[in-house]
């Protein structure tokens, strides 16, 4: 990919410079954009959910794009899905890393695609990246749940939902 041309360009330039022995995509990253190739090949559209200025989103809409989709349709928001027209056929969904999940489920629902949903998935991840200890010391061990399976995003509405129930007692 570019980052392969880059390196190949640099080395050619700097013969003894130091590059890294694998690429510096992360494993997301690299796993969103194998799935929208396998994904490409069975839709009629796809739905790219991120934000414009994601290089990472912008790398899936390019690869959606390359890929041989119809109809590549970028949104920021759920709100985004009406100013889209005439989706219709099969819809895939993908999204950049940094999306939060409740975002997806939301673009989903609001799709309520008539034949339901199926969940195409090429690599399962298993990596555990535990919430930071400044955001674990806020919310109480008994309401943590299994560390493994919360993410930051649930961590975060929790701690939201804590907020405004303080401020509905204050």
């Amino acid at each position: 990919g570019e980052w392969a041309d880059a390196r190949a360009a640099v080395r050619e330039r700097f013969p003894d410079v130091w590059t890294p022995a694998r690429s510096d995509l992360c494993f997301a990253t690299t796993n969103r954009q194998t799935a929208l190739k396998a994904l490409a090949e069975k839709v009629d559209a796809i739905i790219v959910i991120g934000s414009q200025t994601s290089s990472n989103t912008n790398a899936l809409e390019r690869v959606a794009r390359e890929s041989g989709c119809g109809r590549v349709v970028r949104i920021e928001t759920v709100d985004g899905l009406s100013q889209v027209d005439g989706l219709g056929g099969v819809v895939g969904v993908t999204a950049g890393a940094s999306v939060p999940e409740r975002l997806v489920r939301e673009v989903l629902e609001r799709l309520a695609p008539l034949d339901g949903i199926e969940d195409l998935r090429v690599t399962d991840e298993d990596e555990y990246f535990p919430l930071p200890a400044r955001l674990r010391g806020l919310i109480p061990d008994d309401q943590l749940g299994a560390d493994r399976h919360r993410d930051a995003g649930t961590a975060l509405d929790h701690l939201a939902e804590q907020v405004t129930a303080s401020e509905r007692t204050a």
